[in-house]
């Protein structure tokens, strides 16, 4: 639990909403974290980048640090915390960088790659007919997913070449970079990080084809396993490679990292969200839950990862308390 007191965080902006795919799951997730705050005894307020005023509200807010509870493209891709390094206002989460390469899966899966860390084979397909000449080429099944977003927007799961262009065509409403991405059959697991520390895993279970938006925020049918079914002995080694994870794209602070269990029992690392969802249906809060941490202690939690030495900027690196 956050041994800060409420009136040590001085007034605290909460950003909520924003302008990208995932404006509706931001707006539940701030609306969360304002009460949760609020409930603590914190003097935070919500602002909405999409609101005319917002930079003079910000800036000239009164404001000590900001709750970033923004999804997606503007919130978590480096460009808020790009905004908040320059007008010096302290802030959660991961710094420019490591928004920006967590943002990006595939300067994620190539860093990965390059740190031994597992990550399914993959593909970019820049245009429709890339993705035409690359069909009979590439080794199916595969998700098809835009480089960019999360939530799991704009993703497809093709099983023949003759799938392939209009699963690009989905994806590429919301990104001109697309990846595919061998397919793994397996469990689906998570990780939340909270500080350094690796949250207790859930496995994921779903009727749907895969783990998709509905799934996530809308569907009954979803299951989260805590425990995860794992030996004690596997479950701390895959927290351990989550964390490897998390740090080789400079994200800090707090996020989660996903990942599947193939049939062999393979690890396969998929990405990692900055930012995570904190509404009901969120797994950040209930693996922190299953710790003992309540939503109201997560919260504060996560607002305590503002609190840095203000004379070194924070590019995305791991810092002490954040």
């Amino acid at each position: 639990m956050s041994l800060t007191q409420a009136r040590d965080y001085g007034k605290v902006a909460v950003l909520v909403g924003g302008l990208s795919a995932e404006r509706a799951v931001s707006l539940d997730s701030g609306a969360a974290v304002l009460a949760a705050l609020q409930q603590a005894g914190v003097d935070a307020h919500a602002l909405d980048p999409a609101d005319t005023g917002f930079t003079n509200a910000l800036a000239g807010g009164g404001f000590a640090r900001a709750f970033i509870a923004l999804h997606g493209r503007g919130g978590e891709d480096g460009v808020i915390q790009g905004l908040l390094e320059s007008i010096g206002m302290p802030y959660t989460g991961s710094g420019v960088l490591g928004s920006a390469l967590g943002m990006d899966k595939l300067r994620t899966k190539q860093l990965w790659q390059s740190a031994g860390i597992p990550t399914p084979a993959f593909a970019l397909l820049r245009s429709l007919d890339e993705a035409r000449a690359r069909a009979d080429t590439l080794d199916y099944p595969l998700i098809v997913k835009p480089a960019h977003e999360g939530s799991s927007i704009g993703i497809s799961k093709v099983d023949t070449a003759q799938e392939l262009p209009a699963a690009w065509q989905a994806a590429a409403r919301y990104d001109s970079h697309v990846l595919a991405e061998q397919w793994i059959t397996g469990a689906e697991y998570t990780a939340g990080i909270l500080g350094t520390t690796a949250l207790p895993l859930i496995r994921l279970e779903t009727p749907h084809v895969f783990y998709d938006y509905d799934a996530k925020y809308h569907a009954d049918t979803t299951r989260y396993l805590i425990p995860c079914g794992l030996s004690q002995t596997q479950e701390r080694a895959l927290q351990q490679q989550s964390l490897a994870a998390f740090d080789a794209v400079g994200a800090s602070g707090w996020g989660r990292v996903d990942f599947m269990l193939d049939t062999q029992g393979r690890p396969w690392f998929i990405e990692v969200n900055t930012v995570p969802g904190l509404t009901g249906h969120s797994l950040v809060p209930m693996a922190a839950r299953a710790s003992g941490i309540n939503f109201t202690q997560l919260a504060l939690q996560i607002l305590d990862s503002s609190f840095r030495d203000d004379t070194q900027p924070r590019t995305g690196e791991r810092h002490a308390g954040g």
